[in-house]
């Protein structure tokens, strides 16, 4: 029986988000490849999954959720914070009348719509996702109501990418790439919380139901011999392509990425007089990949940068009754 993980840091970032921040949340981050999704749906049907209720959890401004609901004959996105659900049904009234089928509410990847009125009723789900979301959550508490929505045979599909590289192309891409490590490293490092060592380990240290002390596991409800970790290769898109995605992205638009990331959001909060500043961290590394691509010839107002990433899939299944 999983009990509460003593070692779990909340998240207080992004689960605090106004509505406009997570409306900058969605327009500076970019949805999923559609092969994602498919490769998501495949292995879900392909293990016996049914394609009635599907939840997605710390859904953010609404992206798998919108993605994958034409698939099923409901969709419920659930995040803890009020800002992005706000956001995610305000993108999802605007998008199409072919989302009628979604709704998004506030609840906790511990919760899973225990607190809604009606709740997700127990053994109704048959689909449950969390994309780059799952770092953030006290998983055996999240594993638990899992195992208590969802149907026998369920899927869940958790998802992330990484930290991301930039992508060889870039004039002097290593030098850039060190000193993005270093800030890491060092004046974000105070920053970090365990959920962004997961990032950047892909969820190889995740805990799952079987993993982890025994107080903390879900004994007997998910199948360990069905789990499937699935590495998604660098030379395949992770992510839709951008427009210009051969030319990469400005300065200011990298700045704004970089500014969306949890650790760089948390030092902003401690020095909020030097944001958008020449001292703002985010600033300072920007002055430093300027500097090394007017280095390697790139003419001043021309600089931009290409992203490379990789990303890995973890499906596990509840056992079938």
């Amino acid at each position: 029986m999983a009990t509460e993980n003593a070692s779990f840091t909340q998240e207080k970032t992004f689960s605090t988000y106004n509505a406009a921040q997570g409306k900058a949340y969605s327009d500076l981050r970019r949805d999923y490849d559609p092969k994602v999704y498919q490769t998501i749906l495949d292995q879900h049907t392909s293990t016996g999954g049914q394609l009635d209720t599907f939840l997605d959890v710390g859904c953010g401004p609404g992206f798998a959720a919108r993605a994958l609901a034409p698939h099923f004959t409901q969709a419920i996105g659930l995040d803890p914070a009020e800002g992005m659900v706000t956001t995610a049904r305000n993108l999802t009234t605007v998008a199409s009348p072919e989302f009628n089928n979604v709704r998004f509410e506030i609840s906790t990847c511990e919760e899973l719509g225990s607190n809604l009125t009606p709740p997700i009723a127990d053994g109704s789900v048959d689909l449950i996702t969390a994309a780059n979301a799952a770092h953030w959550f006290d998983m055996p508490r999240f594993w638990a109501a899992a195992s208590r929505v969802l149907k026998p045979g369920g899927t869940v599909a958790i998802w992330t990418s990484g930290p991301g590289r930039i992508h060889p192309s870039v004039p002097n891409a290593e030098a850039i790439q060190a000193v993005i490590d270093a800030q890491q490293e060092g004046e974000l490092k105070p920053y970090l919380l365990p959920g962004n060592t997961l990032v950047r380990n892909h969820y190889r240290d995740l805990p799952l139901p079987w993993t982890g002390p025994l107080e903390h596991r879900v004994d007997g409800a998910f199948d360990q011999a069905s789990f499937v970790r699935l590495d998604w290769p660098s030379d395949q898109p992770f992510y839709l392509p951008g427009p210009k995605d051969d030319e990469g992205v400005s300065m200011d638009i990298f700045e704004k990425v970089l500014a969306t990331g949890s650790a760089a959001t948390r030092w902003r909060q401690a020095h909020p007089d030097l944001v958008g500043t020449e001292n703002d961290v985010l600033r300072i590394l920007r002055r430093k990949i300027e500097a090394l691509l007017h280095d390697a010839g790139v003419k001043p107002g021309q600089e931009r940068l290409r992203g490379l990433f990789d990303g890995v899939i973890l499906f596990v299944k509840k056992k079938a009754a």
